[in-house]
């Protein structure tokens, strides 16, 4: 029988999803603060939903792009060094490759056999320590500039699930058309999410929607206190 294994590092569509995640759970809360304190007046709800959405979307790609940079940095570092000592101590890095080889129960003879093939070749044996001994893979360090894209933009489509109602409009009704939008986006969120976890799709989707709810009824809580003792 046949076991398929998810990929759980690679991950484009995974944090895709969760930067949907992110964008709906802060705007819906923005939205619906400021729908209470404003008393459901349009300007200022779609004003601070822009807002919102804008600044999200934008730090979010800023950090995913200075993380994502600075461990791409770290990680050629430890490759440049890794280059160096197979190139200074090529023997003591294969007795190294032997040893790691031999920790994890194959016999030594064949653990031997073994490092001596992955030494022949330079790029193989860069590739082969850099797995065993950081566990990297010194082709797949990411883009910085792709994982910044993505953040932006998945943050930006959740951000502008609630916000949406006001564009057209503002009132009583439009409020309801936020939170409905919010909670099917929230529910099929965490459908999602289910994919990847392997959990209970209805459990991931309630979990999501019931964070999500959460979150509103702060804000919207927060915003009808504000919005009275200003008004």
């Amino acid at each position: 029988m046949e076991h398929h294994h998810r990929d759980i590092r690679g991950g484009t569509a995974r944090a895709a999803v969760f930067g949907v995640s992110d964008g709906l759970v802060s705007n819906v809360s923005l939205v619906l603060g400021v729908a209470a304190g404003s008393h459901y007046a349009q300007g200022p709800v779609r004003l601070a939903g822009l807002a919102g959405l804008i600044a999200g979307a934008v730090s979010m790609a800023i950090g995913e792009y200075i993380s994502m940079t600075a461990q791409a940095e770290l990680l050629e570092r430890e490759l440049d060094l890794e280059r160096r000592e197979l190139r200074r101590v090529p023997e003591a890095e294969r007795r190294e490759l032997a040893h790691i080889y031999r920790s994890r129960g194959v016999d030594p003879q064949t653990a031997d056999k073994l490092s001596r093939e992955m030494m022949r070749d330079p790029d193989l044996a860069l590739e082969t320590h850099a797995r065993e001994e950081l566990g990297i893979d010194p082709n797949a360090l990411g883009s910085p500039i792709g994982a910044a894209a993505s953040s932006f933009v998945s943050f930006a489509i959740g951000a502008l699930v609630p916000l949406l109602p006001w564009f057209f409009g503002g009132g009583h009704g439009y409020v309801a058309a936020s939170i409905l939008l919010g909670g099917v986006a929230a529910f099929a969120v965490g459908a999602a999410l289910a994919r990847f976890t392997g959990r209970s799709m209805l459990r991931s989707a309630f979990r999501q929607l019931a964070v999500s709810a959460v979150a509103a009824a702060v804000t919207w809580g927060i915003g009808s206190a504000v919005g009275v003792s200003t008004g």
